[in-house]
């Protein structure tokens, strides 16, 4: 068995900034900490130059893919539609702090964005900016599709509930008072946008995704 790769975690915001050497510490620094920003990196003197210059520089930016499948597979799958949305979440935790949002999926020009919220969840943030993109698209009569990374927020979305096993606090009462909206727009309109599961083996991460991983 091959042994797996250690990471490196670059800290530019949060409780304390620098290099750390594993996930734990990294989210040490992080967790509960507002507009954290932090990346992973492959070497210890890649993650101290990235920790020297702009986090903008690395942050979002998008790593060379080559997908693990085949060309038979590549050619039935196709390429994306790029006459449509992306969306995607990002939490620090989870729950822990939460932001969605949508892009263009062709030039990755932001569409929209929400949060950081308090408390949230990867899956509660999926499924608000599909239902966000669908309002969106609904508003403007657009005939773009949605793309998702996400089964459970795109299955959510089809059954036009949050099964969230996130208990609702204090914390998190501005986040479940947009879910409860979500759940109403699902439940009281009707919508002919297509959303479909962005091919991630195929085509490497989502144009939404935040860059984080």
């Amino acid at each position: 068995m091959s042994k797996k790769k250690k990471k490196y975690y670059t800290v530019w915001k949060g409780k304390h900034t620098g290099v750390f050497e594993s996930w734990e510490d990294c989210k040490a620094q992080i967790k509960d900490f507002p507009g954290a920003i932090y990346k992973s990196f492959g070497s210890f003197e890649a993650a101290k130059k990235a920790l020297k210059g702009n986090y903008k520089d690395y942050v979002g930016k998008q790593k060379t893919f080559v997908s693990p499948l085949t060309d038979d597979q590549l050619k039935k799958i196709g390429l994306p539609n790029t006459n449509s949305i992306s969306v995607d979440a990002a939490s620090s935790g989870n729950p822990g702090k939460m932001e969605y949002q949508g892009v263009d999926t062709q030039t990755k020009k932001r569409i929209f964005h929400q949060g950081p919220f308090a408390e949230g969840t990867n899956n509660i943030g999926e499924f608000l900016a599909i239902v966000h993109g669908l309002a969106l698209l609904k508003k403007k009569n657009s005939d773009k599709i949605i793309y998702t990374d996400s089964r459970t927020a795109l299955s959510w979305v089809k059954k036009k509930t949050c099964n969230t096993k996130l208990e609702r606090s204090e914390k998190n009462k501005d986040l479940f008072e947009l879910v409860d909206r979500a759940v109403s727009w699902l439940k009281n309109n009707t919508y002919h946008t297509v959303i479909v599961k962005w091919e991630t083996k195929a085509w490497g991460e989502i144009p939404a995704d935040f860059g984080r991983k």
